[in-house]
């Protein structure tokens, strides 16, 4: 069957995470992305955190999938000219420059509309257009701070911590791909593209509305019943940091296996259920607990949860964290071991799944990159190498028309 985003035409004008992170996934689901780039510079990420020289870095490779590489100098007259005929004959346009550079590029919104009334135009800023910080550029940690997630990541005795994940940048390329997506449906609807923007900030945001949730919780009665500081700590009057805590009506806590004492990643996540207190009782071999007033509601174990804990360590002291699971998932207790990236780069069961992949990559060579995590009956998203800078310029210009001695011309003028 065809990929469902067959036939659409994406003009990738974007750089770094945020802006590739979204185009890879149309072109994982069909899309024909062109990535437009600066001749013989290219994607800043193509030279950062080189692990081979002179070759793309793989943060380039992993985040630029399936699409076709275009060298355009758009200051230039005849670049600029490409760049029209590039967007008249464009579904979507997605460009994640810093505030105003596409204006200053003489590419406004409203320009756009007259060279193509059908086009979607995506934008990713670090701050929406009523922020105070709308000019400010922004990169992943300085989102992840404005959005709130830093204040409220780590333990309650340190600084503010940011995550791993990237919930400034990947994160914001997810949502404006929902956008995209959505306003394609609606210009089958209407005949018209628009304007789809998403700032770094509100995304952050958005994955942390829980912590919004529990403000105003906060507000309300003065403490958090499901945080560590309750009932024996103190609250201010902001959410505080919760450590590994579960932050929901499942507390949690990241316990110690085998080999703690030398190996920094031998814990597991454990949950303890309301519903499933009793098989937990048996698991630690604590059965007096099921019926104990000390232990049998989450009210009563709260103030007793870090003892709880550390006899749950007791009973996992002889088991590594892969065993620990095992034990406990036939007592049908929610954990996972703590995985570290090594353990999933070489795990079968994500690489079966899609989820990790080998692929080929020019000159490279073979080298492991994500895959879809989103999986689909009817087909399975193929991932090919990332493009080498400019791959593709004769090809591109050759499909809008251009003659090869056009092409050697716009070569020799640096246009390509």
């Amino acid at each position: 069957m065809d990929l469902p985003l067959s036939g659409i035409k994406v003009i990738d004008f974007t750089g770094v995470q945020s802006g590739p992170a979204c185009t890879q996934m149309m072109a994982w689901y069909g899309a024909e992305v062109i990535k437009v780039e600066r001749p013989g510079v290219g994607d800043v990420t193509r030279n950062q955190l080189r692990d081979i020289p002179e070759l793309d870095a793989l943060y380039f490779t992993m985040l630029n999938s399936n699409k076709r590489s275009l060298e355009l100098n758009t200051k230039t007259p005849e670049g600029k000219a490409i760049m029209e005929q590039l967007i008249r004959e464009a579904d979507v346009l997605v460009e994640n420059f810093h505030p105003g550079a596409m204006d200053h590029m003489g590419f406004t919104w409203e320009h756009l509309q007259k060279l193509n009334p059908r086009l979607i135009f995506g934008s990713v800023k670090g701050f929406n257009d009523d922020s105070p910080y709308a000019d400010i550029k922004a990169y992943e940690n300085v989102a992840q701070c404005a959005g709130g997630a830093a204040s409220t990541t780590g333990f309650w005795d340190g600084p503010p911590t940011i995550s791993a994940a990237a919930l400034g940048d990947s994160n914001t390329g997810m949502h404006l791909l929902i956008g995209l997506l959505t306003a394609l449906i609606g210009r089958e609807k209407t005949g018209r593209g628009q304007r789809v923007t998403i700032s770094m900030q509100d995304s952050v945001l958005n994955l942390c509305r829980v912590k919004l949730r529990d403000q105003q919780r906060l507000e309300k009665v003065g403490y958090l019943e499901e945080y560590p500081q309750y009932p024996n700590g103190s609250f201010t009057d902001v959410v505080p940091r919760g450590g590994n805590a579960g932050g929901g009506g499942q507390p949690g806590w990241i316990l110690k296996c085998k080999g703690w004492e030398t190996d920094q990643n031998a814990y597991i996540y454990f949950t303890i259920q309301e519903q499933n207190w009793a098989a937990t009782c048996d698991a630690i071999g604590k059965p007096q607990w099921k019926d104990d007033p000390n232990y049998v509601t989450a009210k009563a174990r709260q103030s007793r949860l870090f003892d709880i804990f550390a006899e749950i360590e007791k009973t996992l002291a002889e088991k590594s964290k892969f065993e620990a699971v095992e034990y406990l998932r036939k007592f049908d207790v929610p954990c996972a071991p703590v995985l570290t990236m090594k353990e999933i780069a070489g795990d079968a069961s994500l690489r079966s799944s899609g989820t990790i992949v080998e692929v080929e990559q020019k000159k490279r060579g073979k080298y492991l990159t994500v895959g879809s995590p989103i999986k689909f009956s009817g087909f399975t998203p193929a991932i090919k190498g990332a493009p080498l800078l400019g791959e593709h310029n004769e090809e591109i210009l050759t499909e809008l028309g251009y003659s090869a001695q056009q092409i050697a011309h716009l070569r020799e003028a640096k246009v390509i």
